[in-house]
């Protein structure tokens, strides 16, 4: 059964993978056996040092995805220095926060720049190099804003059901290829971005109310779905957004 879950020698690409979700994504691969790029505006060693610990190569690659040309530029360094990409998640996200009769140009574009539209370039420049391989493993990371309209968020949610509806068109194309496209969609998580709700106590415990388990998800529980789409495990699972929420969609 363990070599379901098995990832030893495949390359996986984590965007926004040294913090947050994207480091316990990162750390979970990784410790299935799987090497790992991870991709970031600003440098960090914690989480690449911390792979490296495992036995794993890992190595960090500071882009920019609010740049066009960032995709490529990733994809090629990947492709230069280990000859092949099996695994993409696509997790670097942002959001901003106003409400949506005074949210500007400037912030929509950033969002959707970042969240939705580099998003499918990756998936794109990737999708490639693992149609040359028959085989490979697209995860992108929805959210339960992909599902519902948020408050203060307008850009964030387009984002999101974006990124579930590229997932599930990028499916229907890809599957004949061997490539497996699917994506995870956390629940309120105690990252950066929930940091002015998690502060506001009305908020807060309004959201902590409506979830089942009765806390705030960490980057850890993402760690066994990542493994799971990641793996031959899910070699029949195609398209399908996967909800890591502790039940907020069920109540």
């Amino acid at each position: 059964m363990n070599s379901l879950f098995d990832l030893t020698g495949k390359v996986a690409v984590v965007t926004g993978g040294s913090t947050g979700l994207g480091a316990g994504m990162s750390l979970g691969l990784a410790e299935a056996g799987a090497d790992i790029v991870l991709v970031d505006r600003v440098a960090s060693i914690e989480t690449e040092q911390n792979i490296k610990a495992l036995g794993r190569q890992s190595m960090v690659v500071v882009a920019d995805l609010s740049k066009r040309e960032s995709p490529q530029e990733i994809i090629k360094t990947v492709i230069d220095k280990f000859g092949r990409i099996d695994i993409l998640i696509n997790n670097a996200g942002i959001i901003r926060r106003t409400p949506a009769v005074d949210f500007s140009e400037k912030d929509w574009d950033e969002v959707m720049m970042i969240n939705s539209r580099s998003a499918f370039f990756m998936c794109q420049l990737a999708g490639r190099e693992m149609m040359k391989q028959k085989k490979g493993k697209i995860i992108n990371v929805a959210s339960l804003l992909s599902f519902q309209g948020g408050i203060l968020v307008p850009s964030y949610a387009a984002s999101k059901a974006a990124i579930a509806q590229i997932t599930k068109s990028l499916a229907n194309e890809w599957a004949q290829y061997g490539i497996n496209v699917n994506a995870i969609a956390p629940g309120y998580m105690a990252t950066n971005n929930t940091k002015a709700l998690r502060e506001d106590a009305v908020r807060s415990k309004a959201i902590l109310d409506r979830i089942p388990a009765a806390r705030w998800g960490m980057p850890e529980d993402l760690k066994g779905a990542a493994i799971f789409l990641a793996s031959s495990a899910s070699d029949y699972v195609n398209g399908h957004v996967l909800v890591v929420d502790g039940g907020w969609l069920a109540r």
